[in-house]
């Protein structure tokens, strides 16, 4: 598993734009252990060549991290990787999936819209850094 989670973190920094790039090997192993099924990972001819996780959390789906090979974008890779976390937030009584995107990302924003997902302008995502780490 370990090499795993280095080639997903690898993978992030090539294809992965506009990142806040606070992604960690041990994120990404607890991510793995606490829900195996999120971490969508999509390969051609035994390469990975995009990512999406597809978290829930019993009330809510959440999509972080669609993330396409640049070589292979403009394939389909992200629409069948949303299609199979919608498939698995409908197996869990999910509703409404909202996904984490850049305003920034104008790249992303297109294949998000192209997805048929549309930004909500009547809210935004309020944070706060926990323990240690501050960004």
């Amino acid at each position: 598993m370990a090499e795993d989670v280095q080639a997903v973190l690898a993978f992030w920094l090539e294809a992965a734009e506009g990142t806040d790039r606070h992604d960690s090997a041990e994120s990404v192993r607890r991510l793995i252990e606490r829900d195996p099924e999120a971490l969508l990972v999509a390969e051609v001819g035994g390469r990975m060549v995009g990512t999406l996780i597809a978290g829930w959390d019993g009330w809510r789906c959440h999509l972080y991290r669609l993330a396409v090979d640049p070589a292979h974008r403009r394939k389909g890779i992200s629409r069948m990787l949303l299609d199979a976390a919608e498939r698995r937030f409908v197996e869990y009584g999910g509703m409404r999936a909202d996904a984490m995107v850049l305003h920034d990302n104008t790249l992303a924003h297109h294949a998000w819209t192209a997805a048929g997902y549309v930004r909500q302008g009547e809210w935004g995502r309020w944070v706060k850094p926990l323990g240690s780490r501050r960004s």
